[in-house]
């Protein structure tokens, strides 16, 4: 089906992206995922590259974009390339709001060129080892200090936490459940803040995954990000954007499995013909192909409701818990068809089968999604 989301500028920009991927990234992303961290460098590669900050102010560095479709563009070629390890999206996709639309002055001033350029790498930390998609169990504190605040507790599973340079941490700030949360930015050698172990992961091994521990963490109260006690507001304003762009490489990724699966339908034989040529596996691909079709109207119809300022917090649950469980729906099936090959690390169809499971997890699980539409539909 011909797609209508993309224009020439976008196109272009893929090329841009592609060439990049194959030139910085593709070359080195097996040892980067034995070592279960990208190299430094490809962050600032990146950044010269123009692929940080789309949407920044050109004042400070950025491309000054506000067009959601380059982010979706450089998501779908981070699937493509099977770079899983890049943490652009987050960047990009994430914190990018909470600094461009939350911050002083100062704080643009202090933050975005780095954040643009690839010197500053950054992270968001909600998640702890008792809170996850709950922030009325968020325990790590912050309490004010004269001129600062004193933060203590602990994050976990945060994605780019041993590379980021600048964490958006939420923390609570008064005792009033989820409305009594704060977004804190902590930055690399503030005393008190420490990492812990590299998380071992089952998939997306080359993104770094890490603990962090504050500790009477003394941070300046002018690295408060938005207003005190407003964190609840500012994080669901911006949680449909996270959502999208998990949608957007969700169907990217059940895109290039059924690519690969029905190239190898097509040349893998068995009882003298073709896989493909069998029923059973041809009506299972057409099931398949009908289903990300479905899947990628109805994101590219996000995307575009997003860019118009109309994308609510419903439709972005929808199309993140749809599309992620089909994204693991055609792995699941694509790793069957490929039989004994697809149980073997190195084929593709492996590694993005290992990669897809944690995608119904992070940014909000597939229940608590379907708990945000069943309270939009009154229920």
């Amino acid at each position: 089906m011909q797609q209508h989301l993309y224009e020439a500028d976008h196109d272009e920009f893929r090329d841009l992206c592609r060439r990049f991927l194959d030139r910085e990234a593709v070359p080195h992303h097996d040892r980067w995922e034995a070592d279960g961290i990208v190299d430094r460098e490809v962050w600032r590669k990146a950044g010269a590259a123009g692929l940080l900050g789309m949407d920044v102010h050109p004042e400070y560095g950025g491309g000054g974009q506000r067009d959601f479709r380059y982010n979706a563009v450089l998501v779908e070629e981070i699937v493509n390339s099977g770079c899983s390890g890049l943490g652009f999206g987050l960047h990009n996709d994430v914190v990018a709001p909470y600094l461009t639309e939350l911050t002083t002055e100062e704080q643009r001033q202090r933050w975005l060129p780095r954040f643009c350029s690839g010197d500053l790498v950054t992270a968001i930390a909600m998640s702890e080892p008792g809170a996850g998609s709950d922030l009325a169990g968020v325990r790590t504190t912050a309490v004010r200090d004269g001129d600062s605040y004193l933060l203590n507790g602990q994050k976990t599973f945060i994605t780019n936490g041993e590379l980021a340079d600048l964490v958006i941490v939420v923390a609570r700030t008064a005792d009033e459940g989820a409305h009594g949360v704060s977004l804190i930015a902590v930055e690399t050698g503030t005393a008190g803040f420490t990492r812990g172990r590299r998380l071992a992961k089952v998939g997306l091994k080359a993104n770094d995954t890490a603990e962090l521990f504050f500790d009477d963490c003394r941070v300046p109260a002018a690295n408060l990000i938005g207003t005190e006690n407003h964190g609840f507001y500012h994080l669901m304003a911006n949680l449909p954007r996270e959502r999208l762009s998990i949608a957007v490489a969700a169907v990217a990724a059940a895109e290039r499995l059924l690519a690969l699966t029905l190239d190898y339908a097509r040349t893998r034989e068995a009882f003298g013909r073709p896989i493909g040529k069998f029923q059973h596996n041809r009506f299972l691909l057409a099931e398949l192909d009908t289903e990300v079709t479905i899947a990628r109207t109805f994101v590219n119809h996000c995307v575009a409701e997003f860019n118009a300022g109309r994308l609510s917090v419903t439709d972005a649950a929808k199309a993140k818990w749809w599309t992620t469980e089909l994204q693991n729906r055609v792995a699941d099936r694509c790793v069957q068809l490929h039989g004994g090959y697809g149980f073997m690390a190195e084929y593709p169809v492996a590694r993005a089968w290992l990669d897809s499971r944690v995608q119904t997890i992070y940014g909000g699980t597939t229940e608590i999604m379907k708990e945000i539409i069943g309270r939009g539909l009154g229920l």
